[in-house]
């Protein structure tokens, strides 16, 4: 086994469940194909000259390849398979078939390529060894498609200027509700149409082309299930029973759109709901810790009387146990399935107010929610909590550094890039080494330390090809260029502030007392240097050598950020000190990885407490005060995945690759990270001899380690 997380989609057909479970993976695809990776789509729009299919073909020259900001195809635009926007078609036999023949996580989209170029059912069987059923499904979504851009001129035609005739409205009617039955995204309508997603929504919105959500019954029918879950589905229409009778009453009930309806099953309450977005599925970077916040947040509603709506698609977590929240949803985390929940429960347009959702919670589920809060926002759903442009102003790269000169806080040299000249220029400018990585990303995916041009111009040309999650452009997320501070301790701080959400935290000073403040959660002290992800770093709570000094000036910067990006909940600040110099990292104003640790380290429900902040309670209504520090040490230890892939390159950097973690607690230091090393399956030998090798530049670093060990004989 090699996955490291898993989804979990639900409909009324295999088609719909497929669709939707595929958008649910988070790879950039939003369905079997017709999207803006689908490359014999890509190649009917642009024809190229016929390849052979029975050859390969050979690689694009050099300057054909696109780089970020560049002319050509952007190597940043990938799906986690690798799959780039191009038009390589026909795919080449000898390519296909290795496609086919070895199981990997792109091998749905070869199989839909090969029926595309015409192979039968039994011969992709014959490679795949998938069953008969499902090729034969698959192939009805194929054959599908050409009914799909068989109306395209239609769809274009009513959301624009010129609505089509009557006869080719009805048909473009009968084929959306068909796809949508099918599992096809508004994404993937958008794409094959050439009109945006949103006028693919308000055009199935005019068609009366919604979504019910059906019931999973927890209690097999046996009684009424307190705690059932949902899932979306859409349904063909039926006329309501008065339309019985004569055949006139039939027709004028038939003309009359308010007259038809579809089976929801849903369970609407008049209570005011908040909405939980989880983290969806488990992937490094991104795993069971914002799942435990999620769930502390259901929690925290149901202690306030505010009914926890949860909305995951991870089977594999506690947020979705059918009785951790009040309603749950098993669909996709995009915009679309969830505009869709938050209007059904909102029980009226968002413009008209005064509806039933208080507010959605982006901040607990790691990167996927906060991909989402802005779109959300933009549609007038209330997102609670650290404001969007708060989020904003933290990750945007200009906006913080303007914020720290204000606050007089240090920052490591830096500066943004959107192509590689820019890069080349940037790195120039502030020295190498420098630390590069995309912007708005989490777990580290595709940061690097790179020490010279050649390498820089390596990354920006291959290494950021799995940092997207597709909606990006080079614009919309640049890359972050910043100095490495090279053998510095790096530490982490969590807090949790009520201070109230302003639009633009850039633009407004914040002095003096304004009924807000930040309580520090935990400081917690890498036992790896600066440039080890600190989600592969092992730390210790409280700090095990940094002064008391050091850690009062931790608190104090970290409380002046709180309070200057005017947080309301959780917030992560990443430090590096260097030679008795604190410099800030990184500000993360949500649920960080390390709040389940810091809330077993010192006793506090920390992502509960932050959620009932968030949803309208202040720390003192609550009683929350900054504790003592723990009597104890606590150890947090991380595991890998590496012997899982053998030949793996085991050498840690700034892209996290652990897959879990432990900890150990004890009086002491030493024996709390003996415990931590012993849990996460490290066997410590107690003799032996020992092989120390080190670069050069570490060898002074090394003595006291190896003098040590002398000692101990």
């Amino acid at each position: 086994m090699k996955s490291v997380g898993e989804v979990m989609a639900i409909g009324r057909t295999f088609k719909e469940a497929l669709q939707k479970a595929i958008r649910s993976t988070e790879v950039k695809r939003f369905g079997l194909g017709l999207d803006r990776y689908d490359k014999w789509l890509n190649a009917l729009r642009n024809p190229a000259p016929r390849r052979d299919a029975g050859t390969a073909q050979p690689a694009p020259a050099e300057s054909a390849v696109r780089t970020p900001g560049g002319e050509g195809d952007d190597p940043a635009d990938r799906t986690l398979q690798g799959e780039s926007p191009d038009a390589e078609w026909p795919i080449s036999q000898p390519k296909l078939r290795r496609k086919l023949a070895v199981p990997c996580q792109g091998r749905l989209y070869y199989i839909r390529y090969a029926m595309k170029m015409g192979w039968s059912i039994d011969a992709i069987y014959e490679l795949t060894k998938i069953d008969r059923w499902f090729l034969a499904q698959l192939r009805q979504l194929v054959d599908f498609e050409d009914e799909i851009l068989s109306v395209a001129d239609a769809a274009r035609g009513a959301v624009g200027n010129a609505p089509p005739p009557a006869a080719d409205m009805e048909r473009l009617k009968r084929v959306l509700r068909q796809a949508k039955q099918w599992g096809y995204s508004d994404v993937q309508l958008a794409t094959a149409w050439e009109i945006s997603w949103q006028q693919v929504r308000h055009l199935r919105t005019l068609m009366g082309i919604t979504p019910v959500y059906k019931l999973v019954d927890t209690c097999a029918a046996e009684f009424e299930a307190a705690t059932p879950y949902y899932y979306s589905t859409y349904e063909t229409p039926y006329l309501t029973a008065h339309c019985a009778g004569d055949e006139a009453t039939g027709a004028a009930c038939a003309a009359d759109s308010a007259a038809w309806r579809c089976e929801d099953e849903i369970r609407v309450t008049d209570r005011p709901k908040v909405v939980i977005i989880g983290g969806g599925p488990n992937r490094i970077g991104q795993g069971i810790e914002f799942d435990y916040c999620c769930v502390q947040a259901a929690f925290a509603m149901r202690d306030m009387g505010i009914e926890s709506v949860m909305i995951n698609s991870n089977p594999e977590t506690v947020s979705t146990d059918y009785d951790t929240s009040d309603l749950l949803f098993f669909e996709p985390l995009t915009l679309e399935d969830i505009l869709n929940i938050c209007e059904k429960l909102n029980g009226r347009p968002f413009a008209e107010g005064g509806g039933l959702l208080r507010g959605v919670i982006v901040q607990f589920g790691g990167q996927t929610p906060l991909n989402l809060a802005r779109g959300l926002q933009q549609a007038g759903v209330p997102i609670i909590g650290t404001s969007v442009e708060s989020i904003d102003a933290a990750g945007d790269r200009e906006q913080f550094r303007q914020l720290l000169e204000r606050l007089g806080l240090r920052q490591p040299a830096n500066g943004i890039a959107r192509n590689a000249a820019e890069a080349r220029r940037v790195a120039a400018r502030i020295g190498y080494p420098v630390l590069v990585r995309p912007s708005f990303v989490l777990g580290g995916r595709a940061m690097e330390i790179v020490s010279d041009e050649d390498q820089l111009q390596h990354y920006m040309r291959y290494a950021l090809e799995a940092a997207y999650t597709g909606a990006e452009t080079a614009a919309d997320s640049p890359i972050l260029i910043d100095k490495f501070l090279d053998h510095a301790t790096e530490v982490d701080v969590d807090c949790v502030a009520d201070f109230a959400p302003v639009a633009r935290p850039d633009r407004q000073e914040h002095n003096g007392d304004d009924g807000g403040r930040a309580v520090i959660c935990g400081v917690m002290e890498h036992i790896e240097e600066a440039g080890i992800h600190s989600g592969d770093s092992a730390c210790a709570l409280p700090p095990y050598s940094l002064p008391a000094h050091i850690v009062a000036e931790l608190k104090r910067q970290t409380r002046m950020l709180a309070r200057a990006l005017r947080v309301r909940g959780l917030m992560n600040v990443q430090y590096a000190i260097k030679d008795g110099e604190i410099y800030v990292l990184e500000v993360n104003p949500r649920a960080s990885r390390t709040v389940p640790f810091v809330s077993k380290a010192t006793g506090a429900p920390w992502a509960r407490i932050a959620a009932k902040v968030m949803a309208g309670m202040s720390l003192d209504a609550l009683g929350v005060g900054e504790l003592p520090d723990p009597r104890h040490t606590a150890v947090k230890e991380v595991v890998f995945p590496f012997n899982r892939f053998p030949g793996v390159d085991v050498v840690l950097g700034p892209e996290m690759r652990s897959t879990g973690e432990v900890m150990g607690i004890d009086a002491s230091f030493p024996v709390a990270y003996a415990k931590a090393q012993i849990a996460a399956g490290m066997a410590l030998p107690v003799e032996g001899t020992v092989f120390i090798s080190v670069r050069r530049a570490d060898k002074q670093a090394v003595i006291p380690a190896a003098r040590a060990l002398a000692d101990m004989g």
